[in-house]
């Protein structure tokens, strides 16, 4: 058997991350073939993910990033077990090689198993970096919903996640012109939005976007509530309390939570008089860890 000398043994675990002990025996197995050792740990991620696969991921970590040139933003959820592996470096640098590979791939992926396969600056996959991971800390860690936004005319793109890491929103804003875009109040009602989403909890942008089954359902609740009422004033009523329901639902029509004295619809408004040109909310996503 070939000597593992301590040189070798720190030079994977520089090249990968994982304990002294675990390089050694991964050296030791491979006789002393440090790529095969990095196939050896890789392999020993795997084993962990599969071993734990019916474990549950309930805490983790939201991560975005947006482009230099500000034309494409990301919102990614990466999970794991524990609180402490997602407080934890190296659980941080898996979500941001996460991030970089969804926002540099040539097309947004469309499932966890595509963004996987992405390839990152530092010439790893994103599968490899979160199997780094895995094989430190033997929790199970999966790839949660994500989202990535290109814009393609005039506008704006923000992403805010709250100080705790577990709920973030990306949203898009769009404009007639560039110099609009740019302006400090057009910016300004970006960040604001963002964070009234991550606090408000919309589901749509307007009641169009809301789903046709979700709205009847909650008709059907509304008339349920009052049936022993005459025809024409439960439509009358029904009707009333599906304006108010969508007032919580719809982004638009919720109150402004920094001046609940207008909607974020008239706070649009406002700002678009304000610089002069229209500005339009065109979508958001929101994530939540649990």
């Amino acid at each position: 058997m070939a000597e593992i000398k301590a040189a070798l043994v720190k030079q994977l675990r520089d090249q990968t991350g994982q304990a002294m002990m675990d390089c050694k025996k991964a050296l030791v197995e491979t006789e002393g073939d440090v790529d095969k050792a990095v196939d050896f740990l890789r392999k020993k991620g795997m084993a962990v993910l599969e071993k734990r696969g019916g474990r549950e991921t309930r805490e983790g970590r939201i991560i975005s990033k947006i482009s230099n040139d500000g034309k494409t933003a990301v919102l990614a959820m990466l999970c794991s077990e524990t609180d402490f592996t997602a407080n934890s470096d190296a659980f941080g640098q898996a979500g941001q090689a996460l991030v970089e590979g969804i926002l540099t791939a040539a097309t947004p992926p469309a499932g966890a198993e595509e963004v996987s396969a992405l390839k990152t600056g530092k010439g790893q996959s994103v599968g490899e970096a979160v199997n780094a991971v895995i094989s430190t800390t033997g929790e199970k860690i999966t790839v949660g919903p994500f989202a990535r936004f290109d814009l393609g005319g005039s506008g704006l793109l923000h992403s805010y996640v709250h100080f705790n890491g577990k709920v973030g929103t990306l949203l898009q804003i769009e404009t007639e012109t560039d110099d609009a875009a740019g302006s400090e109040a057009v910016r300004t009602l970006a960040g604001d939005l963002a964070m009234h989403v991550t606090a408000a909890n919309p589901t749509a942008v307007t009641r169009d976007d809301v789903d046709p089954e979700l709205v009847a359902r909650e008709k059907d609740v509304a008339a349920a509530q009052i049936k022993n009422k005459p025809a024409e004033i439960i439509e009358k009523i029904v009707v009333g309390k599906i304006n108010k329901w969508f007032q919580h639902v719809v982004l638009l029509e919720q109150p402004f939570v920094k001046d609940d004295s207008k909607t974020v619809s008239a706070l649009l408004d406002e700002v678009s008089k304000q610089v002069g040109t229209k500005i339009t909310l065109k979508r958001f996503v929101r994530l939540q860890i649990g």
